[in-house]
C-alpha cells in the first residue's frame, strides 16, 4: 500500500534505456499475415472480426474515405489490443500516456482536415459560418467554431486517456483493499475481491469501447470532410 499509485504508469525502461517502443510493436505479433490457403481457428476468427469492424466503420462513406479503411482497421486493432494486454498484471499500458493518444489523434484529424479543406473547400469553410447567423454575430460565431475545430483532436486524447487511467487507479484501489481486508475481516476482503473481479470484466469492456469510440469519431471526422 506503500507504493506510489501512479508506478503503473511510469514509463518502463531497461538499462536507462525506455522500451515503450517495444511495448507498442508487441500487439503486432498478435496478428500474424494469413500465408494458408486454409487458415486455423484464430486466424479465421480475427479475419471475420476485421470484416464485421470493416463493414461497420465503411458503410457511411464514399469512395473517398473508404481509401482509409486500412488506416481505421488498423487504429481500432492497435487501440484494443494494447489496451487488453494493459490490463495483464505487471505490464504498462501506452495508451494511459496523454502524449501518445495526442500523437495518434493530432495527424489522424489534421489528416481528416486537410481532405477536407481539399476535396471540399466551399463545404469546409461554410461550418465556420451557419446559414442566416446576424452580422453583429459573425466574428464570435467563426471564433467558436475554430476554437471547437481544434479542440477535437484534444477531445479525442483526453477522453482514451482519462478512461483507461481511471479504471486503472479503480483497480489499483481495490486491489490493495482487498489485500488489507485479507487480515482484518476476510468477509469484507471477500466482498471487495467479487468487486475487484466484476470491475476488471468492466474493464475488458471499457478497453474494447474506447479503442472502438476513438475509431469512431475518426470516421466521423472523416465522414464530414468527404
Amino acid at each position: 500500500m506503500n507504493e506510489n499509485l501512479f508506478t503503473s504508469f511510469i514509463t518502463p525502461t531497461m538499462m536507462g534505456l525506455p522500451i515503450v517502443i517495444l511495448i507498442i510493436l508487441f500487439p503486432n505479433i498478435l496478428f500474424p499475415s494469413p500465408n494458408r490457403l486454409i487458415n486455423n481457428r484464430f486466424i479465421s476468427l480475427q479475419q471475420w472480426l476485421i470484416q464485421l469492424i470493416l463493414k461497420q466503420m465503411m458503410v457511411m462513406h464514399n469512395l473517398k474515405g473508404r481509401t482509409w479503411s486500412l488506416m481505421l482497421v488498423s487504429l481500432i486493432l492497435f487501440i484494443g489490443s494494447t489496451n487488453l494486454l494493459g490490463l495483464l498484471p505487471h505490464s504498462f499500458t501506452p495508451t494511459t500516456q496523454l502524449s501518445m493518444n495526442l500523437g495518434m489523434a493530432i495527424p489522424l484529424w489534421a489528416g481528416t482536415v486537410i481532405t477536407g479543406f481539399r476535396h471540399k473547400t466551399k463545404a469546409s469553410l461554410a461550418h465556420f459560418l451557419p446559414q442566416g447567423t446576424p452580422i453583429p454575430l459573425i466574428p464570435m460565431l467563426i471564433l467558436i467554431e475554430t476554437i471547437s475545430l481544434f479542440i477535437q483532436p484534444m477531445a479525442l486524447a483526453v477522453r482514451l486517456t482519462a478512461n483507461i487511467t481511471a479504471g486503472h487507479l479503480l483497480m489499483h484501489l481495490i486491489g490493495g483493499a482487498t489485500l488489507v481486508l485479507m487480515s482484518i475481516s476476510p468477509p469484507t476482503a471477500m466482498i471487495t475481491f467479487i468487486i475487484l473481479i466484476l470491475l476488471t470484466m468492466l474493464e475488458f469492456a471499457v478497453a474494447l469501447i474506447q479503442a472502438y469510440v476513438f475509431t469512431l469519431l475518426v470516421s466521423l471526422y472523416l465522414h464530414d470532410n468527404t
